[in-house]
């Protein structure tokens, strides 16, 4: 986050430079340029920063996944405080799932053992260990064992009772069981 108020300030003097260049052509041709040309360049570098970095945030995210983790949910955000947000949303929050190391339990093939990533822009990423069963639809979180507990994946899943309906078109159902099971 400090790079980014770093690189805000730059733009905002990127852009004063340029209005004070103006100001200074203007004085050449004979003509004044109005005094705040300047800090309403600064203004609109900062502004044209902080729209671009919101809205390139989620691609470059995407980028660095490693391979295995797939995007399954996204949610797109609009703001009274953000109205350019109205003629495009942004992708402020996605969930991605670590498709590619999911364990298959062996007494139950239809039980998925995966990892959920929750990125927030400006958010540190959580880790979210999840149990699906594919046969019911469901899923519940997993909570690791603490040393010296020794509670399998099958225990934990049959004591469980914090199971949340899964419907069979949700993408991350559809990127677990599917994909999986073929």
């Amino acid at each position: 986050m400090l790079f980014e108020f770093i690189a805000t300030i730059a733009a905002a003097f990127g852009m004063a430079g340029i209005a004070l260049i103006i100001t200074h052509l203007s004085k050449l041709a004979g003509k004044r340029a109005p005094k705040w040309l300047i800090p309403l360049f600064a203004a609109i570098g900062m502004f044209a920063f902080q729209i671009n970095q919101e809205y390139s945030w989620y691609g470059q995210q995407v980028e660095k996944l490693p391979e295995g983790v797939e995007v399954v949910k996204t949610a797109e955000s609009t703001e009274w405080f953000r109205p350019w947000s109205y003629a495009k949303p942004h992708i402020l929050r996605f969930i991605a799932a670590d498709i590619g190391n999911a364990s298959v339990q062996v007494d139950n093939p239809d039980i998925h053992l995966f990892n959920l990533y929750l990125f927030e822009r400006r958010r540190s990423i959580e880790k979210v260990p999840q149990v699906i069963d594919c046969s019911i639809p469901a899923r519940a979180d997993y909570v690791i064992p603490e040393k010296g507990n020794t509670l399998s994946i099958d225990e934990h899943v049959k004591q469980t009772t914090a199971w949340r309906d899964l419907a069979t078109d949700d993408p991350l159902f559809i990127s677990i069981c599917t994909d999986k099971q073929s």
